[in-house]
């Protein structure tokens, strides 16, 4: 059996290149793939391979001391659902473009957002209603097809957006109100809320293990709606048969969940496109506009 693990950690690490060899060393004897990056600021990674190797893995990182207790997310999928093993020491974690804006310790991120389980996620909203704001920590596209129910989602295409989104005079509103960060496994969300309160945001949370936890635990059943992007081979991830497709093709309007890649092999765009429309049109919106 193979499964898929995602996990973090924002601890001071004094020699992030000598932490990188030995994570080389340990995942190359246990079998595994995937990517991890290490920072001064802790570690952030996503490994497939056996269940006994990644039990294993676990097992040596708790023995590490420095990155015992951390909390993994367990998901379907394997070594097949990655190229290689990449394993990189980085300025850091998430790319903000901030990599002094904010403080580690053994704690975790200094200032950060108050974590909340799935259950009492559910309980705040129940008691708060309305007021409570979901606010969206990945790539706009990613939202397209799967968010919280009635969630802001920023116009940003990668993390170096946010600072700048974050400053927009239509968020002021909100900065009165109950703010709940959320993304893929919580990692961006660490960040993410502790800029919120240094901008003013005065009640700010973030879901504790991210939406892999949160959906794991309540599917559709809950607060959450369509599918899960993921950055590997298998792309999307489902909580159930029945999962709702929010997605549109961009051409045809038509439900759709899948995100294609510009048949233009140096553009970088994604997009939602159906099966029929690909067949006939695999570029994406502005190259089209420029073939015409």
């Amino acid at each position: 059996m193979e499964k898929i693990i995602l996990f973090y950690k924002f601890v001071p690490i004094a020699d992030p290149e000598m932490t990188v060899r030995w994570q080389k060393e340990l995942c190359s004897r246990l079998g595994l793939s995937g990517r991890t990056i290490v920072s001064e600021h802790g570690i952030n990674g996503t490994l497939g391979g056996p269940l006994e190797g990644l039990v294993e893995y676990k097992r040596e990182m708790n023995s590490s001391g420095i990155f015992r207790g951390i909390d993994y997310k367990w998901s379907a999928g394997g070594r097949e659902d990655f190229p290689r093993l990449s394993i990189k020491a980085r300025t850091e974690l998430v790319t903000f473009g901030m990599p002094d804006g904010f403080e580690v310790d053994e704690q975790g991120v200094v200032g950060g957002g108050k974590h909340l389980s799935p259950t009492a996620l559910n309980s705040l909203v129940e008691q708060r209603g309305d007021e409570v704001v979901f606010f969206d920590g990945r790539n706009a596209y990613e939202a397209q097809i799967g968010r919280f129910r009635g969630a802001i989602v920023p116009n940003v295409d990668t993390s170096h957006d946010f600072l700048a989104a974050l400053d927009d005079e239509s968020l002021a509103e909100y900065k009165d109100r109950p703010i709940v960060t959320y993304c893929t496994g919580g990692i961006r969300c660490e960040v993410l809320s502790a800029v919120l309160r240094d901008k003013g945001f005065s009640e700010v949370y973030q879901v504790k293990g991210g939406i892999i936890k949160y959906v794991s635990e309540f599917g559709e059943d809950g607060l959450w709606e369509g599918s899960l992007y993921t950055f590997d081979k298998r792309m999307i991830v489902d909580f159930g048969s029945d999962t709702s497709t929010l997605g549109r093709c961009d051409e045809c309007n038509g439900s759709e969940k899948i995100f294609r890649n510009c048949a233009v092999l140096d553009c970088k765009a994604r997009f939602l496109r159906c099966e029929g429309c690909l067949a006939s049109q695999s570029q994406c919106s502005q190259h089209q506009m420029a073939d015409a």
